[in-house]
């Protein structure tokens, strides 16, 4: 399914998308969902990197999930771009349930895990959220990796892979071609 504009202003023209910083869990190997956790130092270092490689981008418009490592990471570069952080609580990450910190490989993303949230929900929950994101600006949206493959499912990439690195910042570019496909273009 392509996405259409007219219901998603955010596609109107390229945005940007970044992953929250290290956690810990993250460091550990061990999902996160949504236990509200912290950057680790590491983190907080990967976010000014980030902000810094975001600067000069023409940027005007940040938008987070509202939990905290992505808060954090966003206020990073926030404060780099001078521009205030608007939160959007249906792009925080999925729930895992039982799966909450607990070694990342023992989910399964199709499955609906007890306690937590299933694909579809989740899926249409992130769209909602992406849907409130408005047009007309180049966006940031600071989110995680669960938000990242809803994008990639959606946009017609490879989203069953290894999951986008810990606050590496991206361009996603509107197709170019009549195949519909979006492009994930990495920051260097």
């Amino acid at each position: 399914m392509t996405p259409d504009p007219a219901a998603y202003p955010l596609l109107g023209a390229p945005f940007f998308f970044l992953r929250h910083g290290e956690t810990e869990p993250n460091r550990l190997g061990l999902a996160t969902g949504i236990t509200d956790v912290a950057l680790n130092a590491a983190g907080r270092q990967q976010a000014e990197a980030a902000a810094q490689a975001l600067a000069g981008r023409s940027i005007d418009a940040i938008f987070s999930s509202p939990l905290k490592r992505a808060r954090d990471t966003a206020e990073c570069v926030a404060q780099v771009l001078g521009l205030p952080v608007s939160i959007i609580d249906e792009i925080g990450e999925r729930n895992w349930g039982e799966f909450e910190g607990r070694p990342k490989e023992l989910r399964v993303w199709d499955a609906q895990p007890r306690g937590g949230e299933g694909l579809d929900a989740f899926t249409q929950r992130t769209l909602r959220g992406l849907a409130k994101i408005p047009g007309g600006r180049c966006s940031l949206v600071v989110a995680h990796s669960g938000t990242f493959r809803v994008l990639c499912a959606w946009f017609g990439l490879p989203h069953r892979g290894p999951q986008v690195g810990n606050a590496h910042p991206l361009r996603l570019l509107p197709p170019a071609t009549a195949d519909g496909k979006w492009i994930a273009e990495p920051l260097t």
